[in-house]
């Protein structure tokens, strides 16, 4: 459950993100602000659901997941296919972030 909520959360984050951007790099309307925050204010509640100790390693192994999705956001939003490198690097990142994740420790 805990990766469906970074994936949501993620998509979240990025929607939230580009609004901003399409507002002051795309010049489009100050209305695209407005969805903005409500994602980004879910991206926050979001990870605030995820069963872990601490806000740091939620926030560490979220960052993982975050850079897959956001390869997936420049491949089917911006219409720009990920290379070999943006792959690898990716897989890299979730492989780390399940890691921290799942890694046992002590209470």
């Amino acid at each position: 459950m805990t990766y469906l909520i970074y994936v949501v959360a993620a998509l979240a984050e990025i929607a939230g993100c580009f609004s901003i951007w399409a507002w002051w790099r795309l010049e489009k309307s100050p209305l695209w602000l407005a969805p903005g925050l409500v994602s980004l204010a879910l991206f926050g509640f979001l990870l605030a659901l995820v069963d872990i100790s601490a806000a740091g390693r939620a926030y560490a192994a979220y960052g993982g997941i975050y850079i897959a999705a956001s390869l997936g956001w420049l491949w089917l939003v911006e219409g720009v296919p990920p290379d070999r490198f943006d792959l690898a690097g990716s897989a890299l990142c979730i492989v780390g972030a399940s890691v921290i994740l799942l890694a046992p420790r002590s209470a």
